[in-house]
């Protein structure tokens, strides 16, 4: 049955610049301008049609409608299909699509939830390791990443399968501003961005996941500067938890074309337990804000003429003897020096990271320097009463 799209809010959903780009990529090319606000298409054994360069036309939905029912006809395609093309063709189009056991085009309903909420969180995590990627990401730690993700839409699900489809927000056609380009600087926007980093991201955590199979333990580790973090193995392991079979593509905007129409990885049920492991070993390699430690000053050192010095303190962790780095500044340094000769206790805060066996405390400050006869910070002072 033939469907024709006559809804008029509908029809001025698709934009100018979607329909001129489906045009290009479907063989057509500009010729020369129609009147004031369109221009004439033709391409081999195509027909010609006139294309709006805006909205602001007395008959635009119309017009859209006309050229949706030639697209269609040439395509040899139904216009629902063309109609979808073009209300994502200024958007990359990310589809997770959910390989259901008895192919029926359904999900349990607690699976479906989890299957939206892990997009959302895979698109999310690609969003934040744009910037700087670190192996885990705190809610809310992110506000650019935040606010790209306001702006993502939901779109509708596919035929035959149960997809979840995210629309990045509009990706504007490339702009040329110098004469001669310079390669050095990219003109994609940070939408663009963003989707690039997802493919990145993916592809190297399936590569990831190959690896450990074959032995190599490092191979998250060494993914972390492609956007792998234990925020996009946690959600892919969610996902890979309760699904047979998962695809996760990106189709890039028509409007700013890349070499490949479309970028797919795919994940099965047993890549769940390694990718939930990869997330717990990333999640221990992030430093932990905030640590208050309480222990002496085994070693001290500082090159000539530096004013920061390193010391190592000897403290407990978890129930376990540690012996943890720090950087001192100037005034800090001279503090763990005089406690060092008086092996007193020293209170320092800072943020503890872990790589590998060794630890480190981050941007550290000595809050205190216990004395014999002074109670650690914290405790009350013992006055006999």
């Amino acid at each position: 049955m033939k469907v024709s799209i006559r809804d008029r809010d509908a029809l001025l959903a698709v934009s100018p610049a979607a329909l001129s780009a489906y045009a290009r990529s479907a063989g057509w090319h500009r010729e020369e301008p129609y009147r004031v606000h369109s221009n004439i298409y033709e391409g081999e054994g195509l027909p010609e049609i006139i294309v709006p360069h805006t909205e602001q036309l007395g008959d635009y939905a119309s017009v859209v409608s006309t050229l949706i029912d030639t697209f269609a006809a040439v395509a040899d395609q139904d216009e629902m299909t063309i109609y979808r093309d073009l209300v994502t063709a200024d958007r990359d189009v990310v589809r997770v699509r959910a390989v259901d056991r008895d192919h029926s085009g359904s999900l349990p309903v607690d699976v479906g939830a989890d299957l939206v909420c892990s997009s959302r969180d895979i698109l999310l995590a690609a969003a934040c390791s744009l910037v700087n990627p670190r192996p885990f990401y705190r809610p809310g730690a992110n506000r650019e990443a935040a606010d790209y993700l306001g702006r993502v839409r939901l779109g509708q699900t596919d035929q035959g399968s149960f997809v979840v489809t995210l629309l990045s927000p509009v990706v504007p056609p490339p702009i040329q501003m110098q004469i001669v380009p310079d390669p050095s600087v990219s003109d994609d926007s940070f939408e663009r961005r963003v989707t690039i980093r997802l493919t990145e991201a993916l592809v190297a955590a399936r590569r990831a996941t190959d690896a450990t199979n074959g032995g190599d333990a490092n191979a998250f580790q060494a993914s972390v500067g492609n956007g792998v973090s234990a925020n996009l193995c946690d959600a892919l392991a969610t996902l890979t938890e309760t699904l047979q079979m998962l695809d996760i593509s990106v189709v890039w905007a028509r409007t700013h074309p890349r070499s490949e129409l479309r970028t797919e990885v795919r994940f099965a049920a047993h890549d769940g337990p390694i990718l939930r492991a990869a997330s717990r070993a990333l999640r221990s390699r992030e430093a932990q804000p905030g640590v208050v430690l309480i222990g002496l000053v085994q070693r001290l050192a500082r090159s000539d003429g530096e004013t920061e010095g390193t010391v190592i303190l000897r403290t407990s962790i978890d129930g376990q003897n540690k012996s943890v780095s720090a950087v001192l500044a100037r005034i800090d340094y001279h503090r763990a020096i005089e406690a060092h000769k008086l092996k007193a206790p020293v209170v320092m805060r800072g943020d503890l990271e872990r790589t590998g066996q060794r630890w480190r405390l981050l941007g550290p400050t000595i809050e205190d320097v216990i004395m014999d006869d002074e109670p650690p910070m914290g405790q009350d002072s013992q006055d006999g009463h």
